[in-house]
């Protein structure tokens, strides 16, 4: 089909930030949800653990697929059906009577959720025109970024209020919506001659991801786990190495790694990568550090948490304006560079700062991060043929998701060997400020990686006067 829909772009991207709304509050309304649920299973709240990490390695093992299967299949018909199956998959959750139950259905959950995201925003690159792209994904995050905020205070309803099988079931009438919707607004994309289905390759980078994902979460919880972790590990990198030579010989592999010579995706990934590991420390770092560190409360925490995604938010209506005016380059060099002054920021909170001062620092950040990634995750596309954006979507997709991971276990291993050299019993504000440095420092190299890019590079997507 041609490359712009005669369909209105911002209609298309409503309807795809939906479904990722819907994953988005899924995630954080379970985390505030964990308490309640291991008392309902009668186990130890700290083993409630593998029922966030089962979504994320199911979701690794799945990602690399689908950008062949929209091309096979069709975009529209995969985003609906994934959308279909994460809505069962919320259903059985609120059906699990047990904790292994629910592992089982998180799995199902993200199954749907590895192809969502990545064949939701292939369905946007396909459709839109590239003078169209920034527009729409400034509308496409909109509903996305609301899911984090929303999330945390409706979580902490439903459990005290109600059941915490509600927040599974309110996925239901979302998830229902959306294929009405997607079946009746949006176009159908597939390519004329898909690409054969690499399973050999699958299966190996599956089995990649998964021991890579699974060796960074148990090293980051230290004690007793290294062993496994370092075996995984091990398993990771023989298995990475056995992809490579794989795809070495395929006309077509399923993550094809010769899009990195494309500059412009070349230096999103690598850059982008270094502020990832930044973004996705902070999740783990900052509810624990409100709660161990400070010793405030879950609801005074929970309070605190959500303040950037509402600078998120606040950011998404003058993203595309600000892209046009100081061009992707600019963007990508100073205001990566604020966001990650910013974030060292973070180090020196402490119990005696006022809750509004706080509360406005973390805003800030969420309003000049946001600006960021919305930088990143549309420079990438800059250069890659029409006919390429189904592998470059499984391919960046895939690697965001490795790098927010390695965030969360660069900034535990940092906390706990922080906690170890200093003698401590448990973390103390000064271990967070520690951690919160470290990858601070490791973002720091973002903006300089940034420097390599055009300046005109992106210019055609938002309309940058030379």
């Amino acid at each position: 089909m041609p490359p712009s829909s005669a369909r209105p772009i911002r209609l298309t991207a409503l309807i795809i930030a939906s479904a990722l709304f819907m994953e988005g509050i899924d995630s954080t309304v379970l985390a505030t949800a964990l308490p309640s649920m291991a008392h309902s299973f009668q186990v130890d709240p700290l083993q409630m653990n593998v029922a966030l990490t089962s979504y994320l390695l199911s979701l690794a093992v799945c990602l690399p697929a689908s950008g062949r299967a929209a091309d096979r299949f069709g975009a529209r018909s995969v985003f609906r059906a994934a959308i279909g199956i994460f809505t069962l998959g919320s259903v059985l959750c609120a059906q699990a009577d047990s904790l292994w139950f629910l592992v089982a259905a998180r799995v199902v959950q993200g199954i749907g959720g590895a192809m969502m995201t990545p064949v939701g925003r292939l369905v946007l690159l396909k459709t839109a025109s590239k003078g169209e792209l920034v527009s729409a994904m400034a509308w496409l995050m909109i509903p996305a970024t609301a899911g984090p905020i929303l999330g945390p205070p409706l979580g902490g309803f439903i459990v005290t209020y109600l059941d915490w099988r509600w927040i599974f079931y309110i996925n239901l009438p979302f998830g229902l919506l959306g294929m009405v919707l997607v079946s009746l607004f949006i176009a159908e994309v597939r390519e004329a001659e898909p690409a054969p289905f690499d399973l050999w390759g699958l299966f190996l980078s599956g089995l990649t991801l998964f021991c890579l994902m699974a060796g960074l979460e148990m090293a980051s919880h230290g004690s007793g786990l290294g062993s496994i972790a370092g075996g995984l590990l091990a398993v990771a990198g023989l298995g990475a190495l056995l992809y490579w030579r794989h795809a070495r010989l395929q006309a077509q592999p399923i993550l094809d790694f010769r899009l990195m010579r494309i500059a412009t995706f070349r230096l999103s990934v690598f850059s982008g990568s270094l502020s990832r590991i930044a973004v996705g420390a902070v999740p783990f770092l900052l509810p624990m550090m409100l709660q161990v560190g400070f010793g405030d409360s879950a609801a005074r925490s929970g309070g605190i948490t959500f303040a950037g995604s509402i600078g998120a938010l606040c950011m998404r209506p003058f993203a595309p304006r600000l892209l046009r005016r100081i061009g992707f380059r600019n963007t990508l060099i100073w205001v990566g560079l604020a966001s990650t002054l910013l974030l060292a920021v973070s180090a020196t909170f402490r119990p005696g700062w006022p809750l509004p001062a706080m509360f406005a620092v973390l805003v800030v950040i969420g309003f000049v991060q946001s600006l960021q990634f919305m930088g990143y995750n549309t420079i990438v596309y800059a250069d890659v043929p029409r006919s390429m954006m189904s592998a470059a979507t499984s391919l960046y997709t895939t690697l965001q998701q490795v790098f927010l991971t390695l965030g969360i276990g660069v900034s535990a291993s940092v906390l706990a060997a922080s906690v170890a050299l200093r003698g401590h019993s448990h973390a103390l504000p000064a271990d967070f400020s520690t951690a919160y440095v470290c990858v601070a420092l490791v973002a720091l190299f973002a903006p300089l990686v940034s420097t390599r890019l055009d300046p005109q590079a992106g210019s055609e997507l938002s309309g940058q006067k030379g």
